[in-house]
């Protein structure tokens, strides 16, 4: 019986192929490290080149236009330079990395104009320094002050609006503004709207609200009562909005647009829009959007969304007192201490 004779392939094959894959191997690996050595030192030199490109445009920074920002959007601003002109600016990317330097209503600008920078929308320009501020306001994203959230920057003064029916007013998150308002360095004011709905039937939460109202002029702030119906204390609001940059707030439904535009008829407080700022097409904001009075007026008022909630930022319980002098030194009715001791609860959840 004869053996099948198996066919191996020839040492000289075996050795070409195995000295073939070696080669191939070593060939691919050195090229494989010779092109990652390549574009690491291609990274890292235009890297370099970055940072010197940036360090010499920081150097003219101090020479760029000055501009104001008047409304925000996701990704552009609305900036209106010193000489009246406007232009949507993004922000330079070294700039936008923390809440701590966001771009906000109210702020001051150096810009860059740039208006081939992004094909796809409207970006004229980028904002490369903010200026310092004199003020801002501030809240929290929630009542446990994890992150924050600047609103307005540069006003003078915030008129808080209330209502006292139609909403209800809500005693407590007028406490929290206050603060708010205080704490960035804002004259706070509070103006109790909607006061031509009372009636015999409401005429109890009326006296209230004068009670109230009575105990914070006892505090140094300052309250005014409206009706845009009537009338009533509309003169007093143009006199204190007069020559001042104010920040217009309170819960939604109170009724600031409408008493706004009953002080400055010229004044259309609604959502602001604006077209093709994003790819998708228009683009409505709720963001705060600064309105120059007319009218026989001068100033500025900044209309904010309507909240139903406001986290205190920067504020705990050692510094919480001071803006409580009626708790601190006993002399505050039993709704305020309970508005402090809410608060009070609140930062303890916090930990």
């Amino acid at each position: 019986m004869s053996r099948r004779k198996r066919n191996k392939p020839s040492t000289n094959l075996t050795d070409e192929y195995l000295a073939g894959r070696m080669d191939t191997d070593h060939v691919e690996g050195g090229e494989r490290f010779g092109r990652r050595s390549k574009f690491h030192q291609q990274n890292k030199t235009a890297r370099t080149s970055q940072q010197r490109d940036q360090s010499t445009a920081g150097a003219d920074i101090d020479t760029l236009p000055m501009g104001r920002v008047v409304q925000v959007f996701s990704r552009l601003s609305e900036v209106v330079a010193e000489d009246g002109t406007k232009r949507l600016c993004g922000v330079r990317k070294t700039m936008g990395r923390s809440r701590d330097t966001a771009v906000v209503v109210g702020d001051l600008v150096r810009f860059r104009d740039d208006p081939q920078l992004d094909s796809n929308v409207q970006r004229q320009g980028t904002i490369e320094r903010i200026e310092p501020r004199k003020t801002v306001l501030t809240r929290a994203d929630s009542f446990k002050a994890i992150e924050n959230h600047p609103i307005v920057a540069n006003a003078e003064q915030m008129m808080l609006v209330a209502s006292v029916i139609k909403p209800a007013v809500k005693w407590g998150l007028i406490d929290r503004m206050l603060i708010a308002a205080q704490s960035g360095g804002l004259v706070p004011i509070l103006c109790l709207n909607k006061v031509d709905l009372i009636d015999d039937s409401t005429r109890d939460a009326m006296t209230d609200a004068d009670e109230k109202l009575a105990h914070y002029e006892s505090l140094g702030i300052r309250c005014i009562r409206t009706s845009v119906e009537t009338g009533v204390g509309l003169d007093e609001i143009r006199a204190t909005l007069n020559g001042k940059t104010t920040v217009l707030a309170g819960h939604s439904g109170v009724g600031k647009s409408s008493l706004a535009r009953a002080v400055e008829p010229s004044l259309d407080l609604r959502v602001g829009e604006i077209s093709q700022v994003h790819d998708k097409g228009k683009h409505t904001t709720t963001s705060a959007r600064i309105y120059p009075l007319g009218n026989g007026l001068t100033g500025e008022v900044i209309d904010t969304p309507g909240v139903k909630l406001f986290g205190l930022w920067n504020v705990d319980e050692a510094s919480l007192e001071s803006f409580f002098p009626d708790v601190a030194n006993e002399t505050a009715p039993p709704w305020r201490v309970e508005s402090y001791q809410r608060i009070v609860d609140s930062m303890g959840k916090r930990r």
